[in-house]
Formats: structure tokens, C-alpha cells, sequence
């Protein structure tokens, strides 16, 4: 844990590590924690709970913390090639 004086500078000290496999938010106002969550640079966050995993989430990390996703849908996306095909009719 680390003390911080602003939102703000959490979100710098958070977002200046090489790695975000995963980040914890605490707070008492929903709406601010989610804020903070999208600002945060990870493949996952709890927020306002300790226990993240769950089978039908994907799993992964940003940085050096992974690239892509397991599991879920998004985990499926990971072996599958996109093809654009344009056609006159």
C-alpha cells in the first residue's frame, strides 16, 4: 500500500509500473471508483471485492503483465482469424 494525496496521483503511481495483470480499488463512492477503474492501465480490477477470478471473465494482463485474454468469449477471439469480404451485388 501506498498513501497518495489525490486521485490523480494514484492513478499516475498505479499507471507507472511496467506491469497490470491486476489492480485493487477501495472506496465508498461507487461512481468514483469506476472512473478510476477505466483510468487504470490493467487487465483487471476489483473493485470494492478481493476475489477477481471468475470462469466466465476473461483473464489477462496488460504490459508486461501479458498480452490478450483466456477464457470467455474474449479468450475464444484469440484463435480466430477476421476476414473482410466485400461484395457487389
Amino acid at each position: 500500500m501506498q498513501r497518495f494525496s489525490t486521485t490523480d496521483e494514484a492513478i499516475a503511481r498505479a499507471n507507472g509500473t511496467p506491469f497490470g495483470l491486476i489492480a485493487y480499488i477501495y472506496t465508498r463512492d461507487l461512481a468514483r471508483g469506476l472512473s478510476v477503474a477505466e483510468k487504470i492501465e490493467s487487465g483487471m480490477i476489483g473493485l470494492n471485492r478481493g476475489v477477481v477470478s471468475d470462469p466466465a471473465a476473461p483473464f489477462g494482463g496488460v504490459k508486461q503483465s501479458g498480452v490478450g485474454r483466456e477464457g470467455a468469449h474474449e479468450g475464444m477471439l484469440e484463435f480466430l482469424e477476421k476476414k473482410y469480404i466485400a461484395v457487389e451485388w
